[in-house]
Parts: structure tokens; sequence; C-alpha cells
């Protein structure tokens, strides 16, 4: 493991900061989704990041996080909290987005992020806190087994 995590900083972003959010999460499409889902348009950050990212920066349902290290955002995570529905009351914080460059993985910068989403949704009154992967991305699963997720509902598709 690399000894520089302590250099990093998790913040919340601002508005200067949506072009590195959209460059970080167009660089999470191709690697993630574009690997594993044909059915994602992987031009979607760069067509719609900007607007999406701008529109949540205010939200307080919403947290846009980047990690930065010497002045540069090396990854980011984007959440949402919800209040529940009739038949699952409880309200729920989820985990959409979340990337590190690959030079900088092994460095806890990702445990940051998801330590400052955690903490984030706990002063949001969320009673629980929902990630997905997808089944093939077996880092992503064991990352995030590591930071206290675990299985609880299995999507089953088909392509049509």
């Amino acid at each position: 493991m690399s000894d520089h995590h302590d250099q990093v900083a998790v913040r919340r972003a601002h508005a200067k900061d949506i072009p590195a959010l959209v460059a970080s999460s167009a660089a999470l499409f191709a690697e993630d989704a574009g690997t594993r889902d044909a059915t994602v348009d992987i031009n979607w950050p760069l067509a719609e990041g900007a607007e999406r990212f701008a529109s949540g920066i205010d939200d307080p349902a919403r947290l846009s996080l980047v990690a930065e290290r010497y002045g540069e955002v090396i990854g980011h995570l984007v959440g949402t909290v919800a209040d529940g529905s009739a038949m699952r009351p409880a309200k729920i914080a989820t985990l959409h987005s979340l990337y590190v460059r690959p030079a900088h993985r092994g460095t806890l910068t990702g445990a940051g992020l998801v330590t400052a989403f955690l903490d984030w949704a706990r002063e949001q009154g969320a009673q629980v806190a929902e990630v997905t992967a997808y089944a093939a991305n077996a880092d992503a699963i064991r990352f995030y087994e590591r930071n206290g997720f675990g299985p609880h509902t299995l999507t089953l598709g088909q392509a049509l």
C-alpha cells in the first residue's frame, strides 16, 4: 500500500470542480460500465455530466465529494439521501458513483470518500446506506465489503 494517503483531502465539491467531476465520471463510465454493460451510454458524463453536477452542488439531498492531492482531483463520490416509501419507510442513502484514478488506488482514498459519505448520510438521518456494483466487478465488490457494505438484494437481468 502506498504511504501518501495522508496527503489526500476529501471535501465537498464546488462549482469550480465540475470539469474534474465530469472527467472523473467519464473515466468511471469508460472503465466500469463501458466494459460491463452495453446498455449504458458511456458518453453520458461528457454530454450531460456538467449540468447534472451543477444542479446537485447546492442540493441538500445530494452529496458530491472530491478527493484532492496537491490541488489535483484524483477521485470523486456522488450520493443522495431520500425518504423511504410506505412499503419501506427507512430513509436511504445511496452511493451512486465512486471513482479513484488507478494510480491512487490502494492509498485509502476510496475509503476516505466512503467514510465521508457515511458520515454525511448519518447526519441526514439515513438509516440505511446502499451501493450497487456490477456482479462482474469483483474488485469493486471487495472494496465495498471492506468498507462495511454487504449483499442485500440481487438483480437478475436478461438481454432482449
